[in-house]
């Protein structure tokens, strides 16, 4: 599969990559997130009080930044929405803006996985399996011509690479399919914190959901 571009080409890298997210709400007030790149530079942002320019932002609004503050991607929920509907659009938020695509979870009732659908390719879609507030899960590229699935990038738990100990939640890795869009990836991962509240899970280790698949396996 080649490169799948939805915000800029940079942000597609020629090799797998593992990026690292940090929740800096253990920092900072407010929710927030920062990405740093193998390099250990700082890629992507996102802040839930401001978004580009310090503009106050809606509590249903959340804008995905690059390095410097510039906004790439604008996520609204959409309401009333019993699916938990997101929208993402490219840019900031204007008028006549178009979304470029849309999240919403599979089910209303009981544990559902997470459906992605593209604008304007009705054949491209993506499904995101497994337990987000365990950060264990993986977002597939679904062929709906084949049925076939394929992973194109996983959310799962930091080891410290110096004392072998696995880091708390706030501190997580987003690895990424050679030519997959990491703003795009960073985007539902976004998204992904609004839908699911970690409250809802024991901090226990040993309670780890068990699903978990690696980028280099089959489909």
């Amino acid at each position: 599969m080649g490169r799948m571009v939805m915000v800029d080409e940079k942000f597609c890298f020629e090799e797998e990559t593992q990026l690292t997210v940090h929740k800096t709400s253990v920092f900072y007030r407010g929710d927030g997130f920062v990405v740093y790149n193998p390099k250990g530079e700082l890629v992507l942002r996102f802040d839930s009080y401001y978004g580009p320019h310090g503009h106050p932002l809606p509590k249903d609004e959340l804008v995905l930044m690059d390095a410097t503050g510039n906004c790439l991607l604008t996520l609204i929920r959409k309401k009333p929405s019993l699916h938990q509907r997101w929208e993402g659009l490219l840019g900031e938020k204007t008028k006549n803006e178009s979304p470029i695509f849309c999240v919403h979870r599979s089910s209303i009732i009981g544990r559902s996985n997470v459906v992605v659908d593209v604008y304007g390719d009705p054949s491209q879609e993506y499904h995101i399996d497994g337990s987000y507030p365990h950060r264990c899960c993986t977002i597939y590229n679904t062929s709906l011509e084949s049925s076939s699935k394929e992973p194109m990038a996983e959310i799962k738990r930091k080891v410290d690479p110096s004392t072998h100990v696995m880091l708390g939640k706030d501190v997580f890795l987003l690895c990424l399919r050679p030519g997959f869009d990491s703003a795009f990836a960073m985007a539902l991962v976004l998204i992904l914190d609004q839908m699911f509240d970690d409250a809802e899970i024991d901090d226990d280790d040993t309670k780890e959901d068990p699903t978990h698949v690696a980028l280099d396996s089959s489909s």
